[in-house]
């Protein structure tokens, strides 16, 4: 079962509808809705990191030094320094 679509308008019978196609100015809705602030009030956002970002960003800094190290000693003792 499928439903019809409804016909497109006859231009004929659209109102404001210029010869060509086009329409006057001021005869077509806004684009987007003209409100001048938000309904809610907004959080205010701060330029500071916050602590929680700082330990994270030492504990990954951390792990990478640990895994660094890691890396060199083991191509230090393939390569037989250790012997």
């Amino acid at each position: 079962m499928s439903t019809a679509q409804p016909p497109d308008p006859d231009p004929a019978n659209t109102s404001d509808l210029e010869p060509g196609g086009g329409v006057p100015p001021g005869s077509t809705p806004p684009d987007a809705a003209q409100t001048s602030r938000v309904s809610e009030h907004e959080p205010r956002t701060s330029w500071s990191f916050p602590p929680t970002g700082i330990a994270t960003m030492v504990v990954i800094g951390v792990i990478a030094v640990v895994f660094v190290a890691i890396a060199i000693l083991l191509i230090l003792d393939i390569a037989g320094v250790f012997d």
